[in-house]
Parts: C-alpha cells; sequence; structure tokens
C-alpha cells in the first residue's frame, strides 16, 4: 500500500514539472525586438505580442507609463475575453515594470492592438514577456482541450422506455398458459391442497 501511494505521488508531480516546464517555454522572456508568446491552462501556445512602442527608456524619476503592443490569437479558439501581464526586465534579468493589457473579440489567427494602462517602467527594459491571465472562450466552443464529450442524457432514454407500451403478459404451467395483467392476482391449483396466488408487479 505504502509503495502504491508512493508511485502515485511520484507520477502527480513529474506532471505538474512537465505542466509548469511547458509554461516556462511558452512564456520565457525574450529581447524587446522578438514576439513573446503566452500559454493556456494546458501548456500550448495562446497568444503572441510584438511591441509597437520602442521608446522604453524609463527611470525612477520619469518612469514609462504605457506602451502599446499587438497582440495575436495563436489558438484554434474565438475568444470572447482575452487579457494578461507585459512584464519588462533590465539587462540583469530585475523585472522593472508590468502593465495589465485587455482585449475583447479576438478571432483565431486575428491580430489586434492595445496599451498596457497602470504600466510603470523604471529602467531601459532589455527582455518582456507576456502572461495571459484570462482566456474566455465563446459558449459554442464546447469541445475544449483534453476534456470529454459530454455523456449522453439518460433521463431521455429512460422516459421513452417507461412510455412504451408494454406487451401482453402470460405465465405457463406444466403446459396451462393462463393471461397476466399488472396488479391482477391469479390463483393457480397445485398439488398440495391450497391453492397459490400470484400477483405480477412492476418492478420499484
Amino acid at each position: 500500500m505504502k509503495a502504491k501511494l508512493i508511485a502515485v505521488s511520484i507520477t502527480f508531480i513529474l506532471l505538474a514539472c512537465a505542466h509548469v516546464r511547458a509554461q516556462q517555454n511558452a512564456e520565457q522572456r525574450v529581447p524587446l525586438a522578438e514576439q513573446a508568446a503566452a500559454s493556456d491552462a494546458d501548456g500550448r501556445t495562446a497568444l503572441a505580442a510584438r511591441l509597437r512602442t520602442t521608446d522604453l527608456r524609463g527611470a525612477l524619476d520619469s518612469p514609462v507609463t504605457n506602451v502599446r503592443l499587438v497582440i495575436e490569437n495563436r489558438s484554434q479558439f474565438f475568444y470572447n475575453y482575452v487579457s494578461g501581464w507585459a512584464t519588462f526586465y533590465d539587462a540583469e534579468g530585475v523585472r522593472c515594470g508590468e502593465g495589465l493589457f485587455k482585449l475583447d473579440a479576438l478571432a483565431t489567427g486575428e491580430a489586434a492592438e492595445t496599451d498596457t494602462p497602470g504600466l510603470r517602467l523604471t529602467c531601459a527594459p532589455a527582455t518582456w514577456r507576456i502572461v495571459a491571465t484570462n482566456l474566455l472562450t465563446r459558449s459554442t466552443d464546447v469541445a475544449k482541450p483534453n476534456e470529454p464529450e459530454p455523456a449522453p442524457d439518460s433521463t431521455g432514454a429512460e422516459t421513452s422506455v417507461m412510455a412504451a407500451p408494454l406487451p401482453d403478459l402470460e405465465i405457463n404451467v406444466d403446459g396451462r398458459t393462463l393471461p397476466l395483467q399488472l396488479g391482477n392476482p391469479i390463483e393457480i391449483n397445485t398439488r398440495r391442497k391450497s391453492k397459490v396466488r400470484i400477483v405480477v408487479n412492476t418492478r420499484p
């Protein structure tokens, strides 16, 4: 039992490591001139972004407060709403600013320009990355990745079975056939002196 628990624990740890590695690969820092990518919950690339603003030299006393960037939908789904963080790092890899971007109605393969209001960039960044915090698909996209198709509704099947008419019932005792009706008792003579009373009912 203990060995089984250890094996299960190791499996979960390996899966978690693989998930984190996939996210790190998809959301790694890149130079400012290159495209940054963001992954979905399953580690697949969902968004790509490139900077429109080129002058990003900020300082503590004069921070850059907004930048413009282009977000592209790299997934197979239409997104009703997209949001995430654009984060900037200096030459030593220290974070020196982050801004929140938002977009509505982004189709597959579509790109749209947006900005990062609330940004406070206090350095001349060398690298940047984006992370998606919300990827809201439309309600018609029911077949999500790694999700099974919904099971058929058993209620309708049960209703149709119950609504179907019952066939005629009968019982055969030593070659003698007697008709049966649900709820109506019948009496059968046996070798014993007393009669056997039988009542047929539906199963509850």
